[in-house]
């Protein structure tokens, strides 16, 4: 028999007691990612008195996909509409917690004499609060429903993306032996080009795909689907210079616009779960506990960095946009603790080699320690506040719960921002795309033409061609670049609303024809040796001659009308099927309700009963708005209308009335059976004899089923068959009964 690989048996070794372990946090109601780390602890060379893994370098290549996958599903999660309609607030406290608190873990980095690139990791680490151990916490304190949850939530998403970037930027602070802001400036740059290029494509490209072959894929091809794209983008991105996680993460994001997005996720979800866990392992595997004796005080010195850091310029992010005071403490305080993409940061350094090998043990203690106080830290919130609110002013109170950054302008001010803002998105994607078709032709299909038309002769049309299938393909773009919003709502009203506008109006419409016409004088100008001045004469009359076009602008509505519906196809969906809330709780969010979700689990004592019967209003306050029942919607129930397992109940209520509605639910539920295995249903014989309690009676007389829980099956008279007695049959003696129940039934109905 053939040996066993080492990889099989440390994976073995690794998910036996990562299984074990986990199970004794789960006892513990702790979160399973310290479980994940312990177990790596356990298995690690570190320990003298456990098997240890062998081969370290494959299990490191797992871990690598580990994190390839946990990207890919956060991409899934995460939707950029998401970022849209969250408006300005979450932008602003995520925008000043993150400078705030890199700044803060690189000052406590140079403090303790650590390296610059080791102050410069450890800052982007301290800044990245854990979504998972967030959401757990919530979940727990019966938290996830209040406001303030909803806002945690918000920046969270908005931190996990900058924290993508965050990866592409320290790669390429790593990459330079000093990196200058021009650097930093330009992978910014490449970050944003390349991460709009394959959205927009992406978002053409693969619902179409998805659309045409729905017919033909079942849950197994497309999980290989699913995977497969996401692999072939993480080895794009490596191809341009970026992380595989990161090309993973843009595919995620990319299939959460389709409509097979939640089945995705789901299925999705056990690989994930399985290098998820083999990446968290490995990240224990890294502990040492000599490391940690060693740096003792540094571990503590950071843990009160995050806990007092969070604790004030956390409150201070959610204060100034916008939060009152005591929201913004509660979101403030709920922060503090760092988890999984620190740990994927601290990776990042240690395969690129620019972190010192102290830093990664030190900050697992830290992320240990701090999820610990992560439910101390919440619950200590409102007291923190209250405390607070007594000892200041009451002038600066109010003033407190009045700062924000996040004001909505307001008249002319607010048209000439959206007018702008719409023709500057249209101007970077559309530039974008054409920049990206640019290069495609003449890098593949350049060279192939003058391959296929060799000689200086046929050097020229080789080049003509390309060139005029390049400007076709882009002339979509640049009409769009010129014409989108020419006609909008705001450029009309400003128009009219006041002459002095009548100039800059046309000035946005010189300047995005000349950025129009850069395009085409790049194209003339690479592949021509014609003077400047009759190149831009050309490009303009091209540009022209594309804004006239009526087939060129039917054509570019209906690329526009084709991404849109495939970038709202998820929402379509949610539309149809009744999963989406009702509009109205935009205007219930300004006040003090709200509307909640509450699934009803199986076992629960309120399933089959009906609402009249729940008496949710009496008991809670609350109103149920909806009853989501699979694919089934049923808006404002009667009283006779019942709820089953399985069933999202919305409902209709300030923080207070759902947090007791979702206790209830979790409470009154049915605890199970200690002695289910007497519960065990068995087939007796019995016979019939002359002083039996049942001689005379009919079955229906008997009580067999009604008084003794039992029912009768068959019945034997000396034939070969049994035979069904019906309800008014006469027990006879000598009658053989055959009769199923439960054993101390059987044993009642004998005596």
């Amino acid at each position: 028999m053939s040996e066993i690989p080492g990889l099989v048996k440390d994976l073995a070794l690794i998910l036996i007691v990562a299984g074990a372990v986990t199970l004794l946090f789960k006892k513990l109601k702790q979160p399973l990612v310290l479980g994940y780390i312990v177990a790596g602890f356990v298995v690690s060379p570190h320990m003298p008195y456990t098997m240890s893994v062998v081969d370290h370098a494959d299990i490191q290549t797992w871990a690598d996909i580990g994190v390839m996958f946990l990207l890919f599903s956060l991409g899934l999660d995460f939707s950029f509409k998401k970022i849209l309609k969250m408006g300005i607030q979450p932008v602003i406290a995520t925008i000043t917690i993150l400078f705030c608190m890199i700044t803060l873990g690189i000052t406590a980095g140079k403090i303790m004499g650590w390296s610059r690139m080791d102050c410069i990791f450890l800052g982007g680490m301290l800044a990245m609060s854990s979504t998972t151990i967030i959401y757990k916490a919530f979940t727990d304190l019966g938290l996830r429903q209040q406001r303030f949850a909803g806002m945690v939530m918000s920046v969270l998403i908005l931190e996990d993306i900058l924290a993508i970037v965050m990866m592409v930027m320290l790669s390429a602070i790593a990459g330079g032996n000093n990196p200058d802001g021009g650097e930093l400036v330009g992978s910014v740059l490449k970050i944003g080009f390349f991460l709009v290029l394959w959205f927009v494509v992406g978002i053409f490209v693969v619902p179409l795909f998805l659309r045409q072959t729905r017919r033909l894929i079942n849950n197994e091809t497309l999980l290989i689907v699913a995977l497969g794209l996401c692999c072939a983008m993480a080895v794009l991105s490596s191809e341009v210079g970026f992380s595989s996680a990161f090309g993973a993460f843009v595919m995620g994001n990319i299939l959460a616009e389709t409509i097979e997005a939640d089945k995705i996720i789901k299925l999705v979800e056990p690989v994930k779960n399985l290098f998820g866990a083999i990446f968290f392992v490995s990240v224990g595997m890294l502990v040492d506990p000599k490391i940690l004796v060693e740096y003792a005080l540094p571990i503590i010195m950071l843990v009160a960095t995050i806990i007092f850091g969070q604790a004030i310029l956390g409150t201070l992010g959610f204060l100034i946009s916008g939060q009152s005071l005591k929201s913004a403490m509660q979101c403030g305080f709920s922060m503090a603790q760092i988890g999984e993409f620190s740990f994927i940061i601290a990776s990042l350094g240690l395969a690129l080699g620019v972190i010192s090998d102290f830093l990664y043990p030190v900050v697992v203690a830290v992320s240990v320690i701090t999820t610990f106080l992560t439910p101390y830290m919440v619950r200590s919130s409102v007291p923190a506040h209250n405390m607070v609110e007594k000892r200041l002013p009451k002038k600066w109170i109010r003033s407190l719960n009045h700062t924000t950054l996040s004001l909505p302008p307001a008249g002319e001010k607010n048209l000439w921002r959206k007018l702008l803002g719409a023709m500057l998105r249209t101007m970077v994607v559309y530039g974008i795309l054409s920049a990206a078709t640019i290069a495609v032709m003449f890098t593949f299909v350049l060279p192939l033409a003058r391959k296929l038309l060799p000689g200086w002769e046929l050097h020229w049309y080789a080049n003509a061609i390309t060139g005029t299938l390049t400007v076709l393909l882009i002339s979509p773009f640049l009409r769009s670049i010129v014409m989108k919003k020419n006609h909008s709502e705001e450029m009309k009203q400003l128009w009219s609303a006041s002459r002095l506008n009548r100039f800059p109006l046309i000035f946005t419409m010189l300047v995005r024809t000349a950025y129009a016409a850069a395009f085409i004088f790049y194209i003339i100008n690479y592949l021509s040796r014609f003077a400047n001045a009759l190149i831009i004469t050309f490009a303009v009359v091209i540009v022209i001659l594309m804004i006239l076009s009526r087939r060129l602008k039917h054509q570019s509505i209906r690329l526009e009308r084709m991404f849109i519906q495939n970038l709202r196809s998820r929402d379509i969906e949610a539309q149809v099927k009744g999963h989406r809330k009702p509009l109205y709780e935009g205007h219930l969010l300004d006040r003090d309700i709200h509307i909640g979700d509450f699934d009803i689990p199986e076992g629960s004592l309120w399933a089959g009963k009906t609402l009249q019967e729940l008496q949710l209003r009496n008991r809670f306050g609350v109103h149920v708005s909806s009853i989501l029942r699979g694919e089934q919607r049923i808006n404002i129930p009667s009283g006779s209308t019942a709820v089953y397992p399985s069933d999202t109940v919305q409902v209709i209520g300030s923080d207070e009335q759902l947090k007791a509605l979702g206790d209830a639910i979790e409470e009154e539920m049915f605890l199970g059976d200690p002695e289910i295995e007497k519960r065990e249903t068995k087939l007796r014989q019995i016979v019939i004899t002359g002083t039996s309690k049942f001689v005379g009676k009919t079955l229906m007389e008997s009580g067999i089923r009604d008084s003794f829980n039992c029912m009768v099956v068959g019945l034997e008279r000396g034939e070969e068959n049994l035979w069904q007695p019906t309800p008014d049959y006469v027990f006879q003696k000598g009658d053989i009964v055959w009769v199923v129940g439960e054993e101390e039934s059987l044993k009642q109905m004998t005596t």
